[in-house]
């Protein structure tokens, strides 16, 4: 859990999946000042969906002045087109994305701050999901099986992320498209079933049916016997 601090003139809320998360999240007015009043924050999101100008200038004071502290703009799919490296940003956040994707920039940019300040690079406490061979590391981005690595993609490595991470728990498709892709995401649920059938096949055919069907339902994770040494998901 971070500490996050939200700058934006707007009541509204700015990202919605933070309303999904544990983070403790501070709101203060779009100005320069505001971090003086927040020194706690470990992360700052600025809200860039309007104001473009105003905020690539406040994260270029951000950066200015507190060089090792995340900063993150939240944009609309538009305003991805005036983003570039002159903002100074550590990443940033569409302001549809769902709680999976928010959860995993925003878990990457305080580990790089603390690699970059020579700390640990993997949040105190957090440790690799292991699961029936399946190994789940959020922290590097990493997913293997019985240590092989596998080459997922990003939407990919979510989605076995979160079922992983909730043994037994069945999701519709519904829910999985909500939960990983976006709370906007305009595509089908077929998405979905396509994402599965591919981490099957590059979990290999002794895995694949860790991934259980619920037929006219959806997806869950089946976690065989808990081996030696695994850290338990959930």
């Amino acid at each position: 859990m971070a500490r996050l601090l939200l700058l934006t003139g707007t009541p509204a809320p700015v990202l919605e999946a933070l309303a999904f998360l544990d983070h403790r999240v501070s709101t203060a007015p779009p100005r320069a000042e505001s971090l003086l009043r927040h020194p706690e924050a470990e992360i700052v999101l600025v809200d860039a969906r309007r104001e473009l100008s105003a905020a690539r200038g406040l994260c270029q004071v951000i950066r200015a002045a507190s060089p090792a502290l995340p900063v993150l703009p939240v944009l609309t799919e538009g305003g991805l087109v005036a983003l570039s490296p002159e903002w100074g940003a550590t990443d940033f956040l569409l302001e549809a994305a769902g709680p999976a994707e928010v959860s995993a920039r925003l878990r990457l940019a305080v580990a790089h701050a603390a690699a970059a300040a020579g700390g640990p690079a993997e949040p105190e406490g957090e440790a690799p999901i292991r699961a029936s061979g399946v190994s789940v590391d959020a922290a590097s981005y990493t997913a293997k099986v019985h240590g092989v690595p596998l080459n997922l993609t990003f939407k990919e490595f979510e989605l076995l992320k979160h079922l992983v991470q909730h043994p037994g728990r069945v999701f519709t498709r519904e829910q999985l498209l909500h939960e990983v892709w976006g709370y906007d995401y305009f595509g089908g649920t077929r998405t979905v079933d396509v994402h599965v059938r591919r981490l099957r096949a590059k979990l290999g055919p002794d895995q694949e049916q860790l991934i259980g069907t619920v037929r006219n339902v959806g997806y869950r994770f089946v976690p065989r016997e808990t081996e030696s040494g695994e850290v338990p998901a959930g």
